[in-house]
């Protein structure tokens, strides 16, 4: 007979709200936390989380796992919901094996494994953990019914075990990046979990949306990261107005699809002209998901400190050159946690090359690029674009802002080449991606792959 004993309880203040915390003990060992939102009742029909312990994806952040978006995402559900239960089991690091073994387990996923097949090589449990202790808890609170926020029928059936009514499965996915890809897949494909990706690319009417067909075979090169270029354009090539208006181009449907690819991607630049015109969050808002490094190219500085793009949402880094020459305003920004990187100068602002070599050895192997006009120019023109998404919009402004502009190709035959063409219908919007060939290459480099390596895109569709 299992011994569940209630040993603290107290109120918890926090960013969603107020919980009344309640403490669990198994026996002499196992610690289960329940949050509890609102009045329990007559117990039923509670939306009820049970969530497995994550210290690197809860609290250190970590893009292997989407842990850490699901905790929070459970919180903010329970807390517009006005009532739940979310228990938090303890002891369940790594599916049950442990914190130190989940990061060896990490090196097995480096050299290729994946999470499922990692544990089996290190002798271990491909999932360790019982929920069943998670459900004694949930009927020691009264629980009768629930709607489980899981997409694992394992934690289903232990509930029922318990004599705990599931009335139905709730999504809680949240948009994949391109380092926990393939360990949603592994979840999907090989432990039966349900809907842990989302839907594919067109069928954006849910959230998340799985942006794998958008992003192609995402690979970053030894001395550089993988390159996304992405812009929304109306039908006759604009970007903005003539004024500078470019609000709103795309549909809310292709917007949102914008912010799961910076969800997916590890870092999202623009230009200092951007941010002054424009003043954007760059943060993952229209989709479940966590906000990537912001990095705004200011060889000048100019960069205002009230700036949205500098506010605590996300971390910033500002690439600038010693051209700038004010140790003032470097000191101000590091003032407000802002990173400023200080790399070599080109003719017309940043060095691109030197940029993108130091964020390479610095961990970031994917950026993707939003603009302006002038930053998505300069990196065609500079070669270091991997993949290009363009959004066209069922509009005609005539007089604008082009979206490329000159790149000094006098002959056709010059011309960037775009190939391996996907097509994706987003409500009135039309989605086109391409993988880009600089002038004079015969086909696409082979690198390195990332974790996720797509098999989902397809020519023409």
């Amino acid at each position: 007979m299992m011994h569940l004993s209630e040993v603290a309880r107290v109120r918890l203040p926090t960013a969603t709200g107020q919980f009344d915390v309640r403490a669990f003990q198994v026996g002499g060992g196992s610690i289960y936390l329940a949050l509890v939102r609102g009045d329990i009742g007559d117990g039923r029909s509670l939306l009820t989380r049970v969530h497995s312990e994550c210290l690197t994806g809860e609290a250190l952040g970590s893009l292997r796992c989407d842990c850490g978006p699901q905790l929070q995402l459970t919180l903010r559900a329970l807390a517009a919901e006005g009532r739940g239960v979310l228990v938090y089991a303890t002891g369940h690091e790594g599916r049950g094996i442990g914190l130190v073994n989940k990061l060896r387990a990490y090196r097995e996923q480096d050299a290729g494994a994946d999470t499922l097949d990692a544990n089996l090589r290190l002798g271990l449990p491909a999932d360790g953990r019982d929920y069943a202790e998670a459900a004694a808890v949930l009927a020691a609170l009264g629980v009768r019914s629930v709607r489980l926020l899981t997409h694992n029928p394992r934690k289903a059936e232990a509930v029922r075990a318990e004599g705990i009514e599931v009335e139905r499965l709730e999504r809680l996915a949240t948009a994949p990046n391109l380092h926990n890809h393939r360990y949603l897949e592994t979840k999907r494909e090989r432990m039966g979990h349900i809907d842990a990706l989302g839907p594919l690319l067109p069928e954006i009417h849910e959230q998340p949306v799985d942006v794998t067909p958008l992003l192609g075979h995402a690979r970053p090169r030894p001395e550089r990261p993988f390159v996304l270029l992405k812009y929304a354009q109306t039908l006759d090539g604009r970007i903005a107005t003539r004024d500078g208006d470019a609000r709103w181009i795309s549909g809310t449907a292709e917007r949102r699809i914008s912010h799961a690819l910076r969800a997916a991607c590890d870092a999202v630049l623009v230009g200092s002209g951007t941010v002054l015109r424009d003043d954007p969050l760059l943060t993952v808002r229209l989709v479940p998901g966590v906000s990537p490094l912001r990095i705004v190219l200011d060889s000048r500085l100019r960069t205002p400190l009230d700036a949205k793009v500098l506010n605590h949402d996300a971390p910033t880094l500002v690439v600038t050159t010693e051209r700038a020459g004010t140790r003032d305003k470097r000191r101000a920004l590091a003032e407000h946690n802002v990173g400023v990187g200080v790399v070599a100068a080109a003719r017309h602002g940043v060095d691109l090359h030197a940029m993108f070599r130091r964020l390479r050895a610095d961990g970031v192997r994917s950026v993707m690029v939003e603009g302006g006009a002038q930053v998505i120019t300069s990196m065609l023109a500079a070669g270091v674009v991997d993949r290009l998404v363009a959004g066209v919009a069922p509009r005609i402004i005539g007089a604008g802002t082009e979206a490329v502009q000159n790149l000094t190709i006098d002959r056709v035959a010059d011309a960037i080449q775009l190939v391996n063409r996907t097509v994706h219908p987003v409500e009135e919007d039309v989605l086109f991606a391409f993988d880009v060939l600089p002038a004079g290459t015969a086909e696409p480099g082979v690198d390195q792959p990332l974790q996720m390596d797509s098999p989902h895109a397809t020519p023409g569709r």
